[in-house]
């Protein structure tokens, strides 16, 4: 087996968590009915990609200010996720307890992405 390149936002602990999200994203979503493939099932996951997607093309970026517009972005994605979540639990797509569930996810991953955009922020280069 050959080792590969890891870019560095592979090594961002957010950009795994949110890797993670979006595979269990996928996973729960593959469960709802199939009238919501263009709706809700198409959105939720597009959302989970963007985190993880938005954090890596920060991850790039050569200012502070750069990176952390980026993070704002993925924490925007977040919060759309978290909305969809709620509203699917409400609707019956979703048992409460998979929406539980991976809400403590986000909680995890909203507390990871501010910490990282303060960081950035500070950082002048």
């Amino acid at each position: 087996m050959t080792s590969r390149h890891q870019y560095s936002f592979e090594k961002l602990r957010v950009w795994q968590s949110a890797r993670e999200l979006a595979r269990a994203i996928y996973k729960s979503t593959s469960q709802f009915p199939s009238r919501e493939i263009y709706g809700l099932v198409s959105q939720c996951n597009r959302a989970a990609i963007s985190i993880a997607a938005n954090l890596a093309e920060g991850s790039s970026r050569r200012t502070g200010k750069d990176q952390a517009h980026f993070s704002e972005i993925a924490y925007g994605s977040l919060m759309e996720l978290a909305c969809l979540l709620i509203l699917s639990s409400d609707i019956g797509l979703m048992p409460e307890t998979a929406e539980q569930k991976l809400r403590e996810s986000i909680e995890n991953i909203s507390a990871q992405i501010n910490a990282l955009r303060r960081s950035q922020q500070t950082r002048q280069r």
